[in-house]
């Protein structure tokens, strides 16, 4: 039987985003409409909140967010609202177009950069500090991973007016991370979680291809996107825990890529600064769990075994079979559970899932890893 733990990863884990209660989506949409102030909208946001963080206490977790319940999309609080010089839209191109197992095709969302980026007023330390408020738990926020806006855009979307050399848009995004975390260290914040799909994706025959054509080869971004990560975290507070989040994409049950992480193991896992990831493992899409061989032995993995693009609820016998083979490669000890992805990447969330099946995934992952490590 492995040992509780103190500190994250707990056992347990949220990814982050949750389905957005309907009450808050009508909110959103009269406070677009000028029927509602800002402030209106805030308290409907807190009492979403405040009965979301109770639904995670009751369940057990030992570590809650809020939903991303003030965010139109899981970018949104920081990428376009917390920095200078970014935007993002929907495009429908081929390349980065989301698909589910019918086949059918969601828009990705495309960043660009059209002027120096700095931090600028983001939201998240003072939207933190109001989640600290309303747990006894330990409160986590998640935040987009820094190379989202370089593997989206590519050079082309990265005006060479603001950014002649690219050696300047990312020290300018390290520094406006630095700030970030800074900040949100001085709101309390102890548990950092950084969405960073783009490095799983590269195990994707077709990304890796659609990257080639626009002049970028996927070993040199590997290497690129680590040393940024591991600046913003060499910078990080010391006090503060950091995590990756690695999946395919999530937008209404869509995903955006498929492989292993096989290619991208070995400096994934040895070379990057943070001690823990949170991997996406709920199909055969993410490969084998043999890549987690190159897992330090000081570092820790997340399974995502449950499944955010799906209603069908995993079985505890499927769960712990997983976990089982996992422990093959990586001991025990270094090992935790948790959903794939969060729920609702956007507001518009995973139509095919309600949210009583949700709170039933949610629940499975404790109940496992309540068999698993007591």
């Amino acid at each position: 039987m492995a040992s509780l733990r103190l500190d994250p990863p707990f056992r347990a884990e949220h990814i982050g985003s949750f389905l957005r209660p309907a009450p808050l989506l009508a909110a959103r949409a009269d406070h677009a409409a000028g029927r509602l102030t800002a402030a209106q909208l805030r308290n409907v946001e807190n009492a979403a909140i405040r009965a979301f963080v109770k639904l995670q206490e009751d369940l057990g977790f030992k570590a809650v967010t809020d939903g991303e319940f003030r965010r139109s999309t899981y970018t949104a609080n920081f990428t376009t609202d917390g920095l200078t010089g970014v935007s993002a839209s929907l495009i429908g191109e081929d390349t980065w177009a989301y698909t589910d197992a019918r086949g059918h095709r969601e828009k990705a969302r495309i960043p660009q950069v059209d002027d120096k980026i700095r931090w600028h007023n983001s939201p998240n330390a003072a939207d933190f500090a109001e989640l600290a408020r309303m747990t006894r738990a330990m409160p986590k926020i998640t935040l987009p991973g820094p190379c989202y806006i370089h593997f989206r855009a590519g050079r082309e979307r990265i005006s060479r007016d603001a950014y002649p050399d690219l050696a300047d848009f990312w020290s300018d995004l390290i520094e406006a991370y630095r700030i970030e975390l800074e900040k949100l260290a001085e709101a309390g914040c102890r548990y950092v979680q950084f969405d960073e799909t783009s490095i799983a994706k590269l195990g994707d025959d077709r990304i890796r291809d659609a990257l080639a054509m626009r002049g970028d080869h996927w070993k040199a971004l590997l290497g690129t996107y680590i040393d940024a990560i591991n600046a913003i975290v060499s910078r990080a507070p010391k006090q503060m825990r950091i995590g990756l989040h690695l999946c395919r994409g999530n937008r209404l049950g869509h995903w955006q890529a498929e492989g292993g992480y096989e290619l991208v193991a070995e400096s994934l896992f040895r070379d990057c600064a943070v001690d823990f990831y949170f991997l996406e493992y709920d199909s055969e899409r993410a490969g084998s769990f043999a890549p987690l061989r190159a897992l330090p032995a000081h570092k820790s993995a997340v399974l995502g075994l449950v499944s955010t693009k799906t209603a069908d609820l995993e079985s505890e016998e499927f769960i712990l079979s997983r976990i089982r083979d996992c422990a093959k490669y990586v001991d025990l000890e270094r090992l935790a559970l948790s959903p794939q992805c969060g729920f609702s990447s956007s507001e518009h969330g995973n139509t095919i899932m309600g949210h009583d099946r949700a709170v039933e995934k949610l629940r499975r992952v404790v109940e496992v890893a309540r068999k698993v490590w007591r």
